[in-house]
């Protein structure tokens, strides 16, 4: 009898620590599927923030270079000075999509669609001095968003 009680606490023994083993090793699993998970959140997020910012700094300067085409009478850029500003628009636009879909702070989202707002608004005066201020105030724009999307990488 001390035999079949022996093998029978040796047979529950190692089921029970295979079961604590198993226990583990799924917790194990879980956390570094989360950390892995979040980690790749992180660094999409990363490229979205960067590729928007990026857009948006391509999208500012075509919109100076459409202003200066215009105002220094180059008829010949015209055309095509307002075709890649839209373009670059379009890229800016695509981009803030990519931002929109990463990242749930609501914030975020609406300064994103801010800072499209005054990088649109920098070739939309007919004076210079207007022109380096709009200019200056889509610069800064894009650095808060920059900034601001900072925290949430």
């Amino acid at each position: 009898m001390e035999v079949v009680a022996a093998s029978v606490i040796a047979v529950l023994g190692t089921l029970l620590g295979a079961g604590v083993t198993h226990s583990f090793q799924r917790r194990a699993i879980e956390r570094t599927e989360e950390f892995t998970r979040g980690e790749k959140l992180r660094q999409e997020r990363i490229d979205a923030y960067c590729a928007y910012a990026g857009a948006l700094v391509n999208y500012r300067r075509t919109l100076v270079d459409r202003w200066f085409s215009r105002h220094e009478n180059r008829p010949d850029d015209g055309a095509e000075a307002r075709f890649r500003s839209y373009e670059m628009r379009s890229e800016a636009q695509e981009a803030l999509f990519r931002v929109q879909l990463l990242t749930s702070d609501d914030e975020l989202v609406r300064l994103a669609w801010e800072t499209l707002d005054h990088v649109s608004e920098v070739h939309q005066t007919d004076d210079r001095d207007d022109l380096a201020e709009r200019r200056r105030i889509s610069r800064d724009a894009i650095n808060t968003f920059v900034a601001t999307a900072k925290r949430h990488v």
